[in-house]
């Protein structure tokens, strides 16, 4: 398959990239900035695009079977605090991503759309969102070594899933494990829908290389079309 990755030099989506490669995939991979990218790989090309501009995001479906979203605001991967910043400053641009992918895809309806959210908009009991649950979420944040005031940009993240669930297009979306990080890529994992997976310890976690096989597995075997769901240990 020819899958598209946004935010290919991330956490989560350089391992998608990886994971695609490493089953045989070809990968149109994108990020901001891709000029200075020295990329040795066999079947993988890098390009730009503007994941908030319906029309950059256009100009690189042509192909594409799949296009999978792991964009946040900044770069994660090199500087956590700067992207923990601007998503507490504008929480309303995982909105805007979510209409400017879905007005991309009017032209290509065929083209699957993968976005990687957060556990924000996990449930932790029937109808209630972490994001909405305060204690929880202030606990869940502590634990993670992130500022209360992030809160916000969880509630943005549950917005732009809302987004999607207006739409008809084939879209997805993935909740990944409260706790998510680089880790070891096991293959091992639980697969839940809209409540938060936890381990015996009462712990959500995952690692980064097996959220990048829980993606690519749906690539391969669509399961939640239209649908989100989540993994954890």
């Amino acid at each position: 398959m020819h899958i598209g990755v946004i935010g290919a030099t991330g956490t989560i989506g350089s391992r998608v990239v990886t994971e695609a490669l490493g089953r045989g995939h070809h990968v149109t991979a994108l990020s901001r900035d891709a000029s200075q990218i020295d990329e040795r790989r066999a079947n993988v090309t890098w390009a730009g695009v503007d994941v908030l501009d319906p029309a950059s995001i256009a100009a690189v479906l042509p192909g594409l079977d799949v296009l999978i979203s792991g964009f946040q605001p900044g770069n994660a991967a090199k500087d956590l605090a700067d992207t923990v910043r601007r998503s507490i400053a504008d929480p309303t641009v995982h909105s805007t991503a979510a209409r400017a992918l879905l007005k991309a895809l009017e032209s290509h309806p065929r083209t699957r759309l993968i976005v990687i959210g957060g556990a924000g908009s996990l449930e932790t009991e029937p109808g209630v969102a972490l994001a909405d649950d305060v204690d929880r979420i202030h606990e869940t944040l502590d634990r993670l070594g992130l500022p209360r005031e992030y809160a916000a940009a969880a509630r943005g993240a549950r917005d732009g899933l809302n987004v999607l669930r207006t739409s008809n297009r084939l879209w997805t979306y993935f909740s990944p494990a409260e706790a998510i990080a680089p880790g070891e890529r096991t293959g091992r994992f639980r697969i839940g829908t809209d409540q938060v997976v936890r381990d015996a310890d009462g712990l959500s976690r995952i690692s980064a290389e097996d959220a990048a096989v829980a993606l690519i597995d749906e690539v391969e075997l669509p399961r939640f079309v239209q649908r989100r769901f989540t993994i954890g240990y």
